[in-house]
């Protein structure tokens, strides 16, 4: 069973940071691209930020420039470091990873349980 826990939200002013972290946990034997997702009230889950298993990034064009994604694969566990938050950034912040476990042996892409993210004055 394998489980990914995030951790780091809250409630943050205009211009802001906060640091998000998503650390899997269970029988995995390798892990390849990580990826943070956000949901707003109303809005379909939109793409943040991916990272790759090389280390490679890719970002959505509204956080461009101001967040940034990393990971420890020793760890297990991908990063989201969020600066210059504005109130559109407001959402529930979900990460996902492409993981092999031991048993069955295969590939299949795991969610976090979401994280709140407010940026209010």
């Amino acid at each position: 069973q394998v489980q990914l826990v995030e951790s780091g939200g809250g409630l943050v002013q205009p211009g802001g940071s906060l640091r998000l972290s998503c650390a899997a946990s269970g029988s995995i034997s390798s892990t390849n691209t990580m990826n943070w997702y956000r949901q707003a009230p109303g809005s379909s889950r939109e793409l943040v930020a991916t990272i790759t298993s090389g280390g490679s990034t890719d970002y959505g064009d509204s956080v461009k420039g101001r967040f940034t994604i990393s990971r420890d694969d020793a760890k297990n566990t991908v990063y989201l470091q969020m600066n210059s938050l504005k109130p559109e950034d407001t959402a529930v912040y979900y990460c996902k990873m492409r993981l092999r476990t031991y048993l069955p042996g295969r590939w299949d892409d795991y969610w976090g349980q979401g994280t709140q993210v407010t940026v209010s004055s």
